[in-house]
């Protein structure tokens, strides 16, 4: 069967734009494919065994943080693991890996917010990517809770909340659409009162402007999906290289197949060959 598309190239996080639904392309190489469009076609990813990281081009047999060789995961400040446990961050003392990129990313404004994915959560980001990692997240619904001057007092607002709400997705049930309805202006409402202590001492020790409320509007998304899997079974290249499948939708950076889902931003530097066919 002639494919409509068939492109060879490195996997790569799919791009996505807010919109009614959210709009996903895929890049392979340096090809762009539009992917709500391919809904109800078939799919199929071939990959080649070759996986080189995206920092530095390196051959890798495995891929770490999503899409680095080992020496980068070692040494860029991208994979430290402050950037999973941003309280922990060591700017200050002076051992930031990279002192420049800790400048530009993470000693700048971020965004402590609420969201629905899988039920409520609390997460952080940079205020650029506002509403990229909600997208990423699968939320359908999410709103800013507070906005701070450094990742480090996210980080210190994030462990504040954790301690009332969960700041993981269940990935599992946001990808079968089992999303409860929540009203996030009373939530965001309800969680400043619990951790308003918190902030108070946080505010004492780095200045009464480094943490603000904000009363900014949420953000509802929806996906283009189509039909919703009972079940979550999952595709992994690293075991079976071949994968194919009917797209019945888009939620994250996942790719929903009737025969199971496939985490794109999992293989980040795996070259692969993508391949669209007709739907008939």
């Amino acid at each position: 069967m002639t494919a409509l598309v068939d492109v060879t190239g490195r996997l790569r996080k799919m791009p996505a734009e807010a919109g009614d639904p959210v709009s996903y392309t895929i890049r392979v190489g340096d090809t762009l494919i539009p992917l709500n469009e391919m809904v109800g076609y078939p799919l199929q990813f071939d990959f080649d065994g070759v996986i080189r990281c995206i920092n530095c081009d390196r051959k890798t047999n495995k891929s770490f943080s999503q899409g680095y060789c080992y020496p980068c995961f070692r040494k860029l400040a991208a994979c430290d693991s402050c950037i999973m446990s941003p309280e922990k961050c060591h700017y200050h003392e002076g051992t930031c890996r990279e002192p420049e990129w800790g400048e530009t990313h993470c000693m700048i404004e971020h965004v402590v917010y609420l969201a629905n994915s899988s039920g409520l959560k609390v997460g952080i980001t940079r205020g650029s990517q506002v509403p990229t990692r909600w997208i990423d997240q699968g939320a359908v619904d999410a709103i800013p809770m507070v906005r701070v001057t450094t990742r480090q007092l996210a980080g210190f607002v994030e462990v504040a909340c954790k301690k009332y709400v969960a700041d993981r997705t269940n990935w599992r049930a946001m990808l079968k659409g089992d999303v409860p309805d929540l009203d996030l202006v009373e939530e965001r409402r309800r969680m400043l009162e619990l951790v308003a202590d918190d902030l108070s001492e946080l505010r004492a020790a780095h200045g009464e402007n480094s943490i603000r409320a904000v009363d900014e509007d949420g953000l509802a998304l929806s996906y283009p999906v189509e039909v919703w899997p009972r079940t979550v079974k999952t595709h992994n290249l690293d075991k079976s290289p071949s994968a194919d499948g009917v797209l019945q939708g888009i939620k994250g950076q996942y790719l929903i197949l009737d025969t199971g889902v496939i985490n794109i931003r999992k293989y980040t530097g795996y070259e692969v060959r993508f391949r669209v066919f007709p739907n008939h």
